[in-house]
């Protein structure tokens, strides 16, 4: 779904994900957690697929990763970012769940522009930690920030 003033992307939430939007306007990245076995899963789903409980919970991360991937849009595939080219797609692995790999940008600021990084400085296995902005849609979205 896009947004209609800015043309971004902005999450979809069901009834399983809604606690981590929740978590994430409170400025903290939760995972879920199957009450029963702790496995962690994300996407959040009703089921643990390990021991197929329906309990579950939301655990609380730290907030770092390491770029595990990343790709630089070429061109733009929405309007809305074609003013934002070159920017990054990243995919983060969170440092407290190898496992859990989140979808985002890397950005020099919480509510910097998409293309604030330059992309000569991202590599694979680079450390990030998470960061909260409001965007499109009033939704408080994970972007993640180069660490030193």
């Amino acid at each position: 779904m896009t947004d209609s003033d800015t043309g971004y992307l902005t999450p979809v939430i069901d009834e399983d994900g809604a606690p981590f939007w929740s978590y994430a306007a409170q400025g903290q990245l939760r995972v879920q957690a199957c009450a029963s076995c702790g496995e962690l899963r994300f996407p959040p789903r009703p089921c643990c697929p390990h021991c197929q409980s329906f309990d579950s919970t939301w655990r609380r991360m730290s907030g770092r990763g390491r770029i595990w991937s990343y790709v630089l849009p070429h061109p733009p595939l929405l309007p809305g970012y074609a003013e934002q080219a070159p920017y990054n797609a990243v995919v983060v692995e969170l440092a407290d769940a190898p496992h859990i790999r989140l979808v985002g940008n890397v950005v020099a600021a919480p509510d910097a522009p998409l293309n604030s990084v330059d992309p000569a400085r991202l590599r694979i296995g680079a450390p990030v930690r998470v960061a909260f902005t409001v965007a499109g849609g009033g939704f408080a979205v994970p972007r993640w920030l180069l660490e030193r």
